[in-house]
């Protein structure tokens, strides 16, 4: 998550800070044309990394469980274990880019992005242990928290752009 909330904060960050964004938006690339390149060229492998690695933690926790933690719950086996994980990396990003748009400056936007990304984490390890109840298996639990993460990795999204539009006007 640190990698993302990187590629989020300090990708952005720098290029306020060191001008190389305004550069670019006086030549052909409009500021919104502009962030979701960034975006997307960020989002693609960090997407396709986290998912290629809640396969293969999904591959070998299964295959070998009595020498690995066996509860499926414990936070370190629920999150890399589906689509959680990849949902975390771009909310690390989005968080990242709505951090660096905002504060302009690269150390503060990856600090920023990662005390997010890691207060979410930290969130979803207290919260699906009551939500056990209501939702019964590891997939509808899952897929709850994956949808939270990423209707919050949307917001900022969003955020951002908004922002963006409202300081290049």
């Amino acid at each position: 998550m640190a990698v993302a909330a990187w590629a989020g904060g300090a990708l952005i960050g720098r290029e306020l800070e060191s001008g190389t964004a305004r550069l670019a938006w006086t030549q052909s690339v409009s500021p919104a044309r502009w962030l979701a390149g960034l975006l997307t060229v960020a989002a693609l492998p960090l997407a396709a990394g986290g998912a290629l690695l809640a396969l293969v933690f999904g591959w070998v926790w299964s295959s070998d469980r009595p020498q690995l933690v066996s509860n499926w719950t414990y936070d370190r086996v629920f999150i890399p274990h589906g689509p959680l994980l990849p949902a975390l990396l771009l909310l690390g990003l989005a968080v990242g880019a709505l951090a660096g748009l905002a504060l302009g400056r690269t150390l503060p936007a990856l600090g920023t992005a990662a005390a997010v990304t890691l207060a979410v984490r930290l969130y979803l390890r207290t919260a699906w242990l009551p939500l056990r109840g209501p939702l019964h298996g590891f997939w509808a639990l899952q897929l709850a928290a994956t949808a939270m993460v990423l209707a919050l990795a949307a917001a900022a999204t969003v955020g951002a752009f908004w922002l963006l539009r409202r300081r290049t006007r």
